[in-house]
């Protein structure tokens, strides 16, 4: 999904504008991005979905200028699918059920923050799954018919049998038998046209795949024509679908005399030359195949995928040259240890991939441990050298409720590289029926981190250039933080959720300020008129000592208070407006600055600036995706820079993408500009874009 997909269009019909900024901010504040509009009678609503048809249309039930019922009927009358949501405080039973009779798909309380934003993702998850399934069944139609078209102009007998009944057959499979057309075929057992001498054979293979097991690749016997005669026959079985139903696709190849060369076609087929393990396209294959047996209700399935650690570093130290020597190894070390139900192959270019049957939970995190000290007590003969390595063991459990292929590698994807991100060498195996277990557990670890890197100079600092465009004096940067991992740097996606519902965000916020003010205080006693944007959480507003702290923090580095600018979502802003007004009051005090970010997101953001006098306002970043190719997103820049500079306000371009954007950010007056096509953020302050 990309990153204009992901926003979701909303469309509020509620009489106060207060009430609706409040909404908007509750969902942000949940990590739900919106594009907010709203109506506030029945011309303005049509305006509105004329204009931009919305992803959901959010309904005060108790709304005065538009009834449920009209908004209902506009909405339908957009031929659009669009997901209506009913919210209200108090709304009656009766009221929540003629809502439904209405059309709402949902109903939201309005007093329960994580109810409203539960029915939101809800919802939108909901539309987005629809529009997926109207895609694919297009995209499906297409396919059958490409397929039918392909199938028909084929050379090769080629026939689509479900119950043992012909359903589909092409000319070359109509002429081999001897019929005329599809009619005479039409309704046919498979069973007829094989010679009587395999036919119960071939019965008792029909009774196997009448019970869902798995049909041989290839099947050598004697076929019947319509008029009785008989030829050597080698029939080849692929799973299919026609109409919906499921059935086999049975083509029929002349017999292959040399058994030999049989196996070494099905090798090229299904092997990894490599390591010998079978391919990506086998793997997937068969776990489509385990994804429909776990939807069935097959239980005790699971997909590992094993990756060596630090492998790049393994592959200078042995060079380029012995790599599928080793892979060819590491591969016969992974045999050693599975069964022969279980399937093994090579994912990727370093990913094996292990679908493990017949095995618990506990037994398939055995067999990631198993697999892993396999690895670390095992030394590689590579050439001349011998190497040690060890794995990381990411894995999903697979059952009903992720009875889904896409879905399987992305759990597993994701826990091999939690895993690798926390240094490796470790198994994790995604549970999807104990999800809620496993959050716990993953919490109570990051929190460990979390506290030790407190406690411990864990944490690091980035500084990412911020460009004015207006030659501004001196230079500017965002402090952005990282935590130091066993094994490397970790990203503050994955740890700031966890300090933050923890209440660690003060803390963390204060080391951040003063290790900054100290890296400040060293360029301004070089020299270097410097200023730091500094990221400040909700729950720093609340901690009564931060201010007299940073008075004091300024007069010990001996630093101009306006070299830190300190800045907040505007979302969050609203959702904690009063503790917000006060903390710029002590900053103003001491001369710091303040930036919003995230400004355009709401209803009337510049209103805001009446109770918060932010010095920068920092643009949405919903406008800058594509920028060039979304015009309507370059017009809402230039009138924000607009309404800006008659406030006396400076503005600022996040997340840069591209050399167009910067042209037309410079056009529509933007004073400064940030992202990773200027400069990714690094560790050490050092650019040259003509300040200083």
């Amino acid at each position: 999904m990309s990153k204009q997909d992901s926003v979701i269009k909303l469309l509020l019909i509620e009489d106060a504008v207060d009430d609706a900024e409040q909404l908007i901010s509750m969902l942000r504040n949940g990590g739900i991005a919106v594009r907010p509009a709203r109506a506030t009678n029945e011309a303005e609503l049509q305006e509105q979905l004329e204009r931009q048809t919305p992803d959901l249309i959010l309904v005060n039930l108790h709304a005065r200028e538009i009834p449920l019922k009209a908004c209902a009927q506009a909405a339908e009358r957009t031929g659009k699918d669009i997901a209506l949501v009913g919210y209200g405080s108090n709304a009656s039973e009766e009221d929540i059920v003629e809502a439904y009779r209405s059309g709402v798909r949902a109903y939201a309380l309005r007093t329960k923050v994580e109810h409203v934003q539960m029915v939101v993702r809800r919802e939108f998850e909901a539309l987005t799954t629809r529009r997926s399934v109207r895609r694919l069944e297009n995209a499906l139609r297409e396919s059958e018919r490409r397929c039918g078209a392909l199938l028909d102009s084929s050379r090769d007998p080629i026939a689509y049998v479900h119950e043992g009944m012909h359903v589909r057959a092409n000319k070359a499979y109509l002429d081999t038998f001897g019929f005329d057309d599809f009619d005479e075929l039409e309704g046919v057992s498979i069973l007829d046209l094989i010679a009587a001498e395999d036919a119960s054979d071939f019965k008792t293979l029909l009774k196997k795949l009448s019970k869902g097991e798995k049909p041989p690749q290839r099947l050598n016997l004697k076929a019947q024509r319509g008029d009785g005669t008989t030829f050597d026959a080698t029939m080849e079985f692929a799973e299919a679908n026609f109409e919906g139903e499921p059935c086999q696709q049975i083509t029929f190849r002349q017999q292959i005399v040399d058994e030999n060369l049989a196996g070494e076609l099905d090798a090229l087929r299904t092997r990894d030359l490599v390591t010998d393990l079978y391919n990506r396209q086998y793997l997937l294959t068969e776990l489509d195949r385990a994804s429909a047996a776990a939807a069935g209700g097959k239980a005790d399935q699971a997909l590992l995928l094993i990756e060596p650690d630090n492998f790049k570093k393994v592959l200078d130290g042995i060079g380029l040259g012995n790599t599928d020597l080793l892979l060819g190894d590491m591969a016969s070390l992974l045999r050693r240890h599975l069964r022969d139900e279980d399937t093994a192959a090579r994912l990727g270019d370093q990913t094996f991939a292990i679908i493990a049957v017949g095995r618990s939970a506990d037994e398939v995190h055995q067999l990631g441990e198993t697999l892993r000290k396999a690895f670390e007590e095992r030394i590689f003969e590579v050439g001349k050298q011998s190497i040690s390595l060890t794995v990381h063991v990411g894995g999903s459990l697979i059952g009903e409720k992720n009875a889904s292929s896409s879905t399987i590698i992305d759990q597993a994807s994701a826990s091999l590289r939690a895993i690798e991100a926390e240094g490796g060498n470790r198994v994790r195996i995604f549970d999807p029926g104990a999800q809620d277990k496993a959050e716990a557990e993953k919490a109570r670890h990051w929190l460990a981190l979390i506290n030790d890197a407190l406690a411990n100079e864990g944490f690091i600092l980035y500084y990412q250039p911020i460009i004015s465009l207006q030659g501004a004096e001196g230079e500017f940067y965002e402090i952005l933080l990282r935590m130091k991992g066993p094994k490397g740097e970790i990203m503050p996606g994955f740890f700031l959720p966890i300090a933050e519902k923890n209440g660690l965000m003060p803390a963390i916020d204060r080391w951040v300020i003063a290790h900054a003010m100290r890296a400040l205080a060293e360029r301004e006693q070089a020299g270097r008129k410097t200023t730091f944007f500094i990221k400040l959480t909700p729950q720093s507003l609340d901690d009564h000592g931060l201010l007299p702290w940073l008075a004091q923090q300024l007069k010990n580095t001996r630093l101009r208070g306006d070299a830190l600018v300190f800045e907040m979502p505007e979302s969050k802003v609203v959702t904690s407006l009063k503790p917000a007004r006060a903390f710029l009051k002590g900053l103003e005090q001491v001369h710091c600055g303040f930036a919003l970010e995230q400004f355009g997101s709401g209803l009337n953001s510049f209103q805001l600036l009446k109770h918060i006098p932010a010095h920068y306002l920092k643009v949405d970043r919903s406008f800058m995706a594509d920028l060039p190719k979304h015009k309507e997103n370059q017009e809402r820049i230039k009138a924000i820079c607009e309404q800006a500079r008659n406030a006396g306000k400076l503005t600022v371009a996040e997340f840069v993408e591209d050399a167009a954007s910067m042209s037309i950010l410079f056009s529509c007056g933007v004073n400064f500009v940030q992202g990773n096509f200027l400069q990714e953020p690094e560790q050490v302050m050092a650019y040259d874009f003509g300040n200083g």
